[in-house]
């Protein structure tokens, strides 16, 4: 499943003003401990970042596409309502590759919904004392937690979330790791996380066949986790840290990313060779460093560009 493993992946949404996607209590221990990727947005800035949008549109994950799509479908007006969205791409027991959860943050309208589901005549499947409603036709199901905090997905994902929130499974506030990376970026209006698979998938990606070197299988097992931020306030600010275990782990990854920059320089139009430019990568003791900024009107340009396409594919 690709699930945000590339710069652009990574950044597929993104915001504008300085606020914060946090998560609250009631929405973190609905999400199952063992996550691999979790994506959280200021939703309501995205909307009001064009740039955004169209980063958002070109590299949404299928996946995620059909979770949009489904909210945007079902009568919920989330556009409207939601202000913070989270996806979490979670590992179950006996599922086959990871489930993606949805959890939406905001003030709904609860009344309205309810009353909308019985106009349609929709019925839901209870879980202990919660309900589970079908939304749309796409197989997608949603449950409320509390008039501001919902969350979605399809049924054996959302059935996971209720048993980490009922404390039949363990959920993401018993992640230590995570929650301690969760500090450093939660600040921020969009933010991820990626544990050491997802990182592992990622770097992969990013390095394309740099990835087959030697060199690579070192760096690999010895990758811990990931993070990045990213906003369109005064221009794009990307800035991803990647954890490794030691400080030589670390360099070696930014000589390899570094090669993989030089070689997309000698072979990008002006306006692509002008984006690794404005990218920096380094090391400082065990964690590996990009930055990139960009002004909106280059970055606009960039996502119609060869570069961006074969680094999204």
């Amino acid at each position: 499943m690709k699930f945000g493993t590339t710069f652009a992946g990574l950044a597929m949404m993104a915001a504008t003003a300085a606020h914060a996607a946090q998560l609250s209590v009631d929405a973190r221990s609905s999400i199952p401990k063992d996550v691999q990727q979790i994506i959280v947005v200021d939703y309501k800035a995205m909307q009001q970042s064009p740039a955004a949008m169209q980063l958002k549109d070109r590299v949404l994950p299928p996946e995620l596409k059909r979770l949009e799509t489904a909210l945007k479908t079902s009568g919920l007006k989330v556009d409207r309502d939601a202000e913070t969205l989270a996806f979490a791409a979670f590992r179950a027991p006996g599922a086959d590759g990871a489930r993606i959860l949805g959890v939406a943050q905001g003030q709904f309208q609860n009344a309205q919904i309810m009353a909308n589901f019985a106009k349609q005549k929709t019925k839901p499947v209870m879980l202990r004392h919660t309900e589970i409603w079908p939304m749309g036709s796409a197989g997608m199901s949603v449950a409320f937690l509390n008039q501001t905090t919902m969350i979605f997905g399809d049924r054996e994902a959302v059935k996971s979330a209720l048993d980490a929130r009922d404390g039949i499974i363990s959920n993401f506030l018993q992640n230590s790791e995570m929650m301690n990376e969760m500090t450093a970026v939660d600040s921020r209006p969009v933010w991820s996380l990626l544990d050491q698979k997802g990182t592992q998938t990622m770097m992969k990606s990013v390095l394309g066949e740099a990835s087959s070197l030697a060199d690579y299988d070192t760096v690999k097992q010895r990758l811990k986790s990931a993070r990045y931020t990213m906003d369109f306030n005064n221009g794009v600010k990307f800035n991803m840290y990647v954890v490794t275990s030691d400080t030589m782990t670390a360099a070696t990854a930014a000589t390899l990313m570094k090669g993989v920059m030089i070689l997309k320089k000698t072979s990008g139009s002006p306006l692509e060779k002008s984006a690794m430019d404005g990218t920096t990568i380094d090391s400082s003791g065990g964690t590996l460093t990009v930055d990139y900024s960009s002004s909106d009107s280059n970055f606009a340009s960039l996502l119609g560009s060869p570069l961006f396409q074969q680094v999204v594919k």
